[in-house]
């Protein structure tokens, strides 16, 4: 039986089971919650909007945003996003997904720290944004109805949550600080990590080996 949350129902296809179980398995219960969230904010905007994505891509995009900030998927030499990218990749790869369809999940997640752009792409890149900037910064959140925000919330709670996403944030990528430069990563850093010292882009064109 599909389950439906705030009108949107969750994909049951057995690509979609999957993806639940890998998430489920490899984040925590915060990092779970959160990425059923971003699908369902996500999807709730793109109604707003007028955006239609393919439910399933949408869904592992959603799903795969945050597993670079995991034990199993991170590494230490690229930024978080391209981690959980990779992975996606990797994942609907093995269900002999088209590579134009892949290609579009993997920017949905490589993109979805990055403002503005992916709302010039395809809805597979937009909403993994824009369910993203709701449940994390708030943005359109006054756009959405109470109740279907309530409807969210109470099949996927979030106590504590600003607190406890922004320590996610901090343990995933206080061991790879270069890959924040220039990306809102770097504020994170900044505000949680004792002599963290953000690379200044105009210094780095100063200190090039150009001469001129």
């Amino acid at each position: 039986m599909t389950e439906c949350i705030a009108g949107i129902d969750i994909p049951d296809s057995r690509l979609a089971s999957e993806a639940t179980e890998l998430v489920r398995d490899a984040a925590s219960t915060l990092l779970f919650h959160h990425s059923r969230r971003v699908f369902l904010f996500g999807s709730l905007q793109g109604n707003r909007l007028g955006l239609t994505a393919d439910p399933e891509l949408l869904y592992v995009g959603a799903m795969f945003h945050d597993l670079g900030l995991t034990e199993k998927y991170r590494r230490t030499d690229q930024r978080f996003e391209i981690d959980g990218a990779n992975e996606a990749r990797r994942f609907l790869t093995a269900h002999s997904l088209p590579e134009d369809r892949i290609r579009l999940t993997w920017l949905g997640i490589a993109l979805h720290t990055t403002p503005e752009i992916p709302y010039h792409l395809e809805p597979e890149v937009a909403l993994v944004t824009a369910g993203v900037e709701t449940d994390v910064l708030g943005i359109g959140y006054a756009d959405l109805d109470k109740a279907l925000i309530d409807a969210v919330v109470s099949a996927h709670p979030r106590p504590d949550f600003k607190r406890e996403i922004l320590r996610a944030f901090t343990e995933g990528i206080k061991d790879r600080p270069a890959t924040t430069f220039g990306n809102v990563k770097a504020d994170v850093l900044a505000h949680f990590v004792p002599g963290f010292v953000r690379r200044d882009f105009v210094q780095v064109i100063e200190d090039s080996d150009w001469p001129e």
